[in-house]
């Protein structure tokens, strides 16, 4: 994308700002049913019922095309107090000229150190490395030279190298911004990914993202998920959401061929450039929109484009704006390797609930647009937690404000949902009370019976390693749900993992199931995975429980 260019399925659209007081504040208040609130049906959360891993919420910094942010600006985006957006990823431009590299570096440098996740996105390459062709009624469309794959993939690396020589570990570069949407930068056809990806990709000395389509096109991902030896050489498939329906968000061959991938959304502004990042209630489309890609779509992380514009999470002043205010409700809040759990999403119309647990910690994001309060109770399945709930409310006039306090009472809480707002609430659970599923009785070792069975597969090398776990069930009933639980050795930490969930990465760690192997039918197994850094001890964990239970 380019300085404020309107996408195509993204509709302008005119509104009004709301004048302060012109949709009344409603006290947030316990189980009290004011007049002209509606009751909706209870939200169930189920703690131990883990989606996807949260990777974090963030944006762009494009300093060539509109400025660096100035240093009180970085704080505001990258810090969690009052004020301030949280956001936990950062987006910068792989610039086709070395000249320009150094543009976006003070921003990185910021971020790293406030340790959010940077990762970067090519245009162009260097223009020695394209050529141009004819596509369609475009005479002078632009591609990267056959023969200059490999240079390609080294002008990546070296942006990585000077990242990294200048203090900013790069997670993750991608192949290419939009290649099916590259009418003013480089066009790449589905095949033309794979086989870079395939004979290229992995001599690049970071995480690979690949496709980003601008608008979430199948097609353009669907090859590199069915081509094994080019899905070897990507980390993360990168999309774009301009235009794109909440029919299009889930993605049900990811969630077949992706273990051990990343699912993330890369770029984009909802729903328009056009309105002030200010215009409310419009906002809360934003809302609205994060609430399906995390739910629907399953992304692991969301990221906007501009940072600092008048559509954007920062007003061209450096205070967060309306639409900013949604984002920060679940960037705040929903920290980098919380996981999303189940919550029933939709309990009312036009009321959306969405919940993330790390730990003891339980969060949840509940979003009304309706003109009228909601009272909304919430449920925590298989705990009886009480006590104080921290929360947080953006409306008309206010915010991510603070709030009083609630109380929760035996799992449960009832809260009135102002109208048109979103609210953020954060409550402690005791883990004793709300446990990873259970394993059937009858796979429990029980008159000298085998327990279930652990291997574990390591390959090593200087400062990593990589793990491959497999876990077989040894009863004669069906495991529904599992938690393996292990201590990594002094100096190892996990970076990244797949089909699990993990927490925390070092010293006494929990690997959970995600949602699509939870289930271990009776001498079935199942394996998971992940990669580890290492301080120069690479033994194997001395011993594994699974769901509480000794393993052999």
């Amino acid at each position: 994308m380019t300085d404020d260019q309107q996408r195509p399925g993204v509709v302008r659209r005119r509104s009004v700002l709301a004048t302060m007081g012109a949709v009344p504040v409603l006290a947030v208040a316990a189980s009290v049913l004011q007049a002209g609130e509606a009751s909706a049906a209870a939200a169930n959360v189920n703690p131990a019922a883990p989606r996807q891993t949260i990777r974090g919420f963030g944006a762009m910094a494009h300093a060539l095309w509109i400025g660096d942010l100035t240093a009180a600006q970085r704080d505001t985006a990258f810090g969690t107090g009052e004020g301030q957006l949280g956001f936990s990823m950062l987006r910068i431009p792989v610039n086709e000229n070395q000249s320009d590299w150094g543009r976006d570096l003070a921003t990185a440098q910021r971020a790293a150190a406030l340790g959010v996740t940077v990762f970067a996105s090519p245009w162009n390459p260097p223009a020695s490395m394209t050529e141009t062709f004819t596509r369609g009624s475009q005479t002078n469309a632009k591609r990267l030279k056959y023969s200059a794959y490999g240079a390609y993939a080294q002008h990546l690396n070296d942006f990585t190298s000077y990242l990294r020589g200048n203090g900013v570990n790069l997670y993750a570069i991608s192949v290419q911004n939009e290649p099916d949407y590259a009418s003013t930068w480089t066009w790449w056809t589905a095949t033309e990914l794979v086989n870079f990806l395939k004979a290229n990709a992995g001599s690049i000395g970071t995480r690979v993202i690949a496709p980003e389509s601008f608008q979430y096109v199948k097609s353009m991902s669907d090859p590199i998920l069915n081509d094994p030896a080019a899905l070897a050489n990507v980390d993360i498939i990168g999309a774009h959401l301009y235009g794109t329906p909440y029919a299009n968000f889930p993605y049900p061959l990811f969630q077949q061929k992706g273990a051990g991938k990343e699912l993330w959304m890369t770029e984009v502004y909802y729903p328009n450039s056009s309105d002030s990042a200010d215009a409310w209630p419009g906002a809360l489309d934003v809302a609205e929109h994060m609430h399906h890609a995390m739910v629907d779509a399953q992304f692991q992380a969301y990221v906007w484009w501009y940072l600092r514009r008048s559509y954007g999470p920062m007003r061209e002043d450096g205070r967060i704006s309306k639409r900013g205010a949604m984002m920060a409700h679940f960037a705040r809040f929903v920290r980098p390797g919380y996981v999303r759990i189940d919550a029933t999403a939709n309990p009312a119309s036009n009321v959306y609930v969405s919940a993330y647990r790390n730990g003891s910690t339980v969060v949840i994001v509940a979003i009304n647009k309706n003109t009228s309060a909601v009272t909304q109770q919430f449920t925590l399945a298989g705990t009886t937690a009480s006590g104080s709930v921290a929360n947080w409310l953006t409306d008309a006039s206010q915010n991510v404000a603070p709030q009083s306090a609630l109380r929760m009472a035996n799992g449960s809480l009832t809260v009135a949902l102002p109208a048109r707002s979103a609210m953020t609430f954060v409550a402690t659970i005791d883990e004793s009370q709300s446990p990873s599923p259970s394993v059937s009785p009858s796979a429990s070792p029980s008159g000298g019976a085998a327990g279930p069975r652990v291997t574990y597969t390591m390959n090593t090398w200087n400062t990593g390693f990589t793990a491959t776990v497999g876990i077989t069930n040894t009863g004669s009933s069906t495991i529904n749900g599992w938690t393996l639980a292990f201590t990594l050795p002094a100096g190892q930490a996990i970076t990244s993992g797949w089909s699990a969930t993990f927490s925390p990465t070092s010293g006494s760690v929990s690997a959970r199931n995600v949602s699509y192997n939870a289930a271990i039918a009776p001498g079935a197994t199942v394996e998971f995975g992940f990669q580890a850094t290492h301080t120069g001890n690479t033994a194997a964990p001395a011993a594994f429980t699974l769901n509480g239970i000794p393993t052999v």
